[in-house]
């Protein structure tokens, strides 16, 4: 299994299951919403949408703010931010642009992701406490595009854009508040060849994600504070890994080739060795997100072929399906997690069916509350 650029980019942004080349395919008859799960208090809640058919959670600070995108009454699709806990979901707006998406969230609630320009690219934007205000990040200086997937407590903010001189994908990170925007470079030593992502970045300002090597490999990395120097994560055994999530320990999550297969695995602290976390009882697993007790959530295949969402134990011990935490009504299935805090608290995202169906399974079981395409450049 060869691990692309393309296909994590299509996994994360685009995100209609959260399979990162995995192929796992969506029920024609489903429809996707973002939820909030209480993993210590085994509640959930639909966050509903802003007036379409889907929604999707793709993170959650420590107060429960969880963000993502939606499809709206209008047929857009667009970035929101709830409250507390989950409560209420507010519309971020675009820019004037046709669509956004947020991807990460911070502590005091600033929010990043991307929107589409009314130029046609996509750009990286941050806003400002709560998800107020929408500002664009621009680009690398290449022109082209920019996304933003992470941000810390400080507002430095970390994704990946068209490089100064407009030939790769490489990923950046920016200081305080979204302010500048400085490329990381790549693990590759011809020149700074190849492309890079940066998916994730803890407190200290250590980004992880994922680069080409000199030798041809897409590798997991990580990099000292405030985003100084890239260092090779390696893999598990396969030819490719993909970093994706990082605590404040510096605890790195993603998921590497093992072979055919890719697994879902843990770092130690400051990304020192790579555990694999194994599976569901499938082939292949992915590792999203984690919080500062090393508690992992993301998304395995099953025995049965089927894509659940899981969670671990603290430092990654133990993979529970996390669907059998929770009481889901029917065919109702959590298919992905995102995201943890340190509370326990868990962004995920559910199929559920059509509404007709929804409705009648709510009436009868009293259903109680319940990752863009990267551009090839010329």
């Amino acid at each position: 299994m060869k691990i692309t650029h393309s296909s994590t980019i299509q996994s994360l942004i685009l995100a209609a299951a959260l399979s990162i080349g995995l192929g796992f395919v969506s029920p024609v008859f489903a429809q996707e919403h973002a939820f909030i799960v209480d993993s210590n208090g085994k509640s959930l809640t639909d966050l509903g949408t802003l007036g379409g058919s889907n929604s999707y959670a793709s993170g959650i600070n420590d107060a429960g703010q969880v963000v993502g995108w939606s499809d709206t009454a209008a047929g857009a699709r667009h970035a929101f931010i709830t409250g507390p806990n989950g409560v209420g979901m507010t519309d971020l707006g675009a820019l004037g642009g046709s669509g956004s998406v947020a991807l990460g969230i911070n502590d005091a609630g600033q929010v990043v992701g991307y929107f589409t320009t009314a130029a046609g690219p996509y750009h990286a934007f941050i806003t400002g406490p709560n998800g107020v205000g929408m500002t664009d990040l621009g680009t690398l200086g290449g022109g082209g595009d920019s996304l933003a997937y992470g941000i810390n407590d400080a507002g430095r903010v970390v994704g990946d854009s068209i490089n100064a001189a407009g030939t790769a994908r490489h990923a950046f990170i920016t200081g305080p508040n979204g302010v500048g925007m400085t490329d990381l470079g790549t693990l590759g030593t011809l020149g700074g060849g190849g492309s890079s992502q940066a998916f994730g970045i803890n407190d200290a300002g250590r980004v992880v994600g994922v680069s080409d090597t000199a030798a041809g490999d897409q590798h997991a990395f990580i990099t000292g504070p405030n985003g100084v120097g890239m260092t090779d994560l390696g893999a598990l055994g396969g030819s490719g890994s993909v970093a994706l999530g990082i605590n404040d320990a510096g605890q790195v999550v993603g998921y590497s080739t093992t072979g055919p297969t890719a697994h879902a695995f843990i770092t130690g602290p400051n990304g020192v060795g790579m555990t694999d976390l194994g599976t569901l009882g499938g082939s292949d697993s992915a590792a999203l997100g984690i919080n500062d007790a090393g508690q992992v959530v993301g998304y395995s295949s099953t025995a049965a072929g089927d894509q659940h969402a899981f969670i671990t134990g603290p430092n990654g011990v133990g993979m529970t399906d996390l669907n059998s935490l929770v009481s889901l009504p029917g065919e109702n299935v959590l298919i992905t997690a995102t995201g943890i805090n340190n509370l326990g608290q868990v962004a995920a995202v559910g199929q559920i069916p059509e509404p007709e169906t929804y409705a009648m399974l709510l009436a009868g079981l009293g259903l109680l509350g319940f990752i863009a395409r990267r551009r090839k450049t010329a």
